[in-house]
């Protein structure tokens, strides 16, 4: 897409005239493989070479990955992989053994014995093929086969594999900003395509409502909608007069859900409460503190930022989300989605400061204050998804007036929540604003388009460790993993959201998948050269990145003001 061309695979690894692998002197780095795998080594032996005649065999429970290999990889070269028998030459056979970790897999290829990929579970087959389409070169991932076309060729390795962290996600905020179905089915794929298996889809905020409620319509026919947007960061002046918004139907969010399974990648929905709320109150007025503010008055906000307006504690709004979270489940089942996200961030405590019927509420129910409050409605919340076999998420203010045991936590100001939390035995998701941040700036070049925060560059994110130093061995347990964050305002489109995202995520992901050595002492320069062939793939899959060189000419947005921070704050 910008300046790589596809070549064939064969140049990953160095070669002898006859076409035999030898021995590089750093065979994960000559592969190009992203995120790098725990072992790889060249065997010696001949390359594969897939054609018409190649075959393609799968074991008991490796369906999913069968019906990809052939839908991408029979796109991408125009090769019919056949079923054929188990033990052929040329053969690519798909098995599992539960003697390996669920998300581990075992990668032979060469001449003589075809690709043999085996996974501890259905998911460990997978994230294996994910690294046999990288080893087929960039033109595995393009839709039709090129002309003239280059031999679909493996090379000759063994690779051993698995992952660090069993969460390896991406935050998609698709409310302030509306993703089509189709985007977020994109989405989906580059997940897999970098061994992530973690969809955070965040569905609600003060901008807009974007799932259907089937008993709540108004949550979708008046808070899906706003009138207009401000352009650029919320000090800007620009506004875009046109109205925005979309939403999914449910059977959108059952298609999505069904994709990303067959990705074998987790769904963790985010319904905001009890802040983040005003699209929801714009379509239900009786959800906002009505003593103290004319609700009836609002719409979906069209600027960024916290809105004051936050749910009322009463029992009428716990019904009203029961009932919404009641849909959620049903659209979200327990096997994909075994964790809800309730938000419980940035929740503004104004209105219930000045409510008589807040600061009642407060007494009636002894929690003491208004930190209280926040805690009951998130209390409520907790057993009530618990009861349900569901666990609760939220970002790191749920530790504030007490935290529910049992639920997790989304570590995004620095650190320290995440430490507490995992201190104190909650399971724990690092995803810190000073680190991974995706709308947050590449580099502090004047052409950044829309520049909001400090700069985070690729090798930032690289350096990025998940468990903090000092955390003590059994909760360093309880540190789930890790996940970048997208949040919208700034990026109204899949080109800005590419650009943000990408390739940074590709960092988050080596974070995330492999062992890597203290920050300090991590290979960033051998990341680099690993990135030089990713980039290619990138651009077959028609990825807008970042390009390291700096934005291109139509990704820079001049006089679109950003809101640049004067250095970063510490992490803690």
């Amino acid at each position: 897409m910008h300046r790589h061309t596809d070549t064939p695979s064969e140049a990953a690894t160095a070669t002898d005239p006859a076409g035999t692998t030898t021995a590089p002197t750093d065979t994960i780095t000559a592969l190009g493989l992203v995120p790098a795998p725990s072992r790889a080594r060249a065997t010696g032996d001949a390359a594969f070479v897939l054609d018409d005649t190649t075959t393609l065999v799968a074991g008991p429970g490796t369906g999913s990955t069968e019906r990809w290999l052939r839908a991408t990889l029979g796109a991408a070269f125009g090769l019919p992989l056949a079923p054929g028998r188990e033990g052929g030459p040329g053969t690519v056979e798909l098995r599992t053994d539960p003697a390996l970790a669920p998300e581990e897999y075992r990668l032979t290829a060469g001449a003589a014995t075809g690709v043999r990929l085996t996974g501890g579970s259905p998911a460990g087959v997978f994230r294996g093929a994910q690294t046999l389409r990288q080893l087929l070169g960039p033109g595995a991932f393009r839709r039709a086969p090129l002309a003239p076309a280059p031999r679909p060729t493996v090379p000759a390795v063994e690779i051993e594999d698995a992952p660090r962290f069993p969460w390896r996600g991406f935050m998609l905020d698709v409310a302030r900003h509306f993703t089509p179905k189709d985007d977020v089915l994109r989405h989906l794929d580059l997940l897999a395509a970098h061994k992530l298996n973690v969809f955070h889809f965040h569905l609600s905020d003060d901008q807009g409502w974007r799932v259907e409620i089937e008993r709540h319509p108004r949550l979708t026919g008046t808070g899906a909608w706003r009138p207009r947007t401000k352009y650029g960061h919320r000090a800007s002046d620009l506004w875009d007069e046109t109205p925005h918004g979309g939403f999914y139907t449910q059977d959108d969010i059952r298609e999505i859900v069904a994709y990303a399974a067959e990705r074998h990648i987790r769904v963790v929905p985010e319904i905001d409460i009890p802040g983040h709320s005003q699209a929801a109150i714009a379509a239900y007025p009786e959800l906002g503190n009505r003593d103290v503010v004319d609700t009836a008055a609002l719409t979906p906000w069209d600027n960024w930022g916290v809105s004051p307006h936050v749910l009322a504690p009463t029992e009428t709004v716990l019904r009203f989300y029961e009932g919404v979270f009641e849909e959620i489940l049903d659209l979200f089942p327990a096997e994909v989605s075994p964790f809800v996200h309730v938000g419980g961030d940035e929740c503004p405590k104004d209105q219930w400061k000045a409510s008589p019927l807040a600061q009642a509420r407060i007494a009636e129910l002894g929690v003491g204050d208004e930190e209280g409050l926040q805690s009951w409605f998130i209390r409520h919340f907790d057993r009530w998804l618990t009861a349900r076999g569901r666990r609760l998420i939220g970002w790191d203010e749920i530790l504030e007036g007490g935290l529910p045991e049992g639920a997790a936590v989304s570590s995004w100001r620095g650190y320290a929540g995440g430490i507490a939390a995992a201190e104190a035995g909650h399971d724990v998701v690092m995803c810190p604003v000073q680190q991974v941040y995706l709308d947050y700036r590449q580099d502090g070049g004047p052409d950044e388009p829309v520049p909001i925060g400090y700069v985070r560059t690729l090798e930032d994110v690289y350096r990025f460790e998940p468990v903090p130093p000092g955390l003590s061995e059994e909760a360093a347990r309880h540190v789930l993993g890790t996940q970048a964050n997208a949040w919208t305002e700034v990026m109204p489109d899949r080109a800005r959201v590419d650009y943000q995202v990408y390739p940074r995520l590709a960092a988050l992901a080596e974070v995330a998948w492999s062992a890597l050595p203290a920050p300090a002492a991590r290979d960033f320069a051998g990341f680099t050269a690993r990135m030089e062939p990713h980039y290619a793939r990138l651009d077959a899959l028609g990825v807008g990145y970042r390009p390291p060189g700096g934005p291109l000419p139509w990704q820079r947005r001049p006089g679109i003001g950003g809101h640049p921070l004067e250095g970063a704050p510490p992490v803690v």
